[in-house]
């Protein structure tokens, strides 16, 4: 088992910055990839980042590439989510989530274990 807090959200104004922290317990942090997705009211979830294991291989979602960095530090069994000019549309509850596997994936139901989620909003 594995259990994920996720803290940092807020409320920010549009071109704004936060930094979301997602806290591993349980099973070797390090032997897990991580995803971050978020879920707008009235939205299906939606991927947008994931940091494998080892932290060589990161992929973003389009929407987000340039504005958003995720990273780890398995001495802590945290992953992090810097967030850069943020946009209204950014507003959503962000889940972290992990997975052990061959391929780094993007799809959400790849993932075993998930936080309970954090609020982010953004106003204009």
């Amino acid at each position: 088992q594995v259990q994920l807090v996720e803290s940092g959200g807020g409320l920010v104004q549009a071109g704004g910055s936060l930094r979301l922290s997602c806290a591993a317990s349980g099973r070797t942090f390090s032997g897990y990839d991580m995803g971050w997705f978020r879920q707008a009211p009235g939205k299906e979830r939606e991927f947008v980042a994931v940091i494998s294991w080892s932290g060589g291989r990161i992929i973003y979602a389009d929407s987000v590439k340039g504005r958003f960095t995720i990273s780890r530090d398995n001495s802590k069994n945290t992953v992090y989510l810097q967030m850069s000019s943020l946009k209204p549309e950014d507003t959503a509850v962000y889940y972290c989530a992990s997975r052990v596997g061959a391929v780094v994936v993007t799809t959400d139901s790849a993932y075993n274990y998930w936080g309970q989620g954090t609020q982010v909003t953004v106003s204009s």
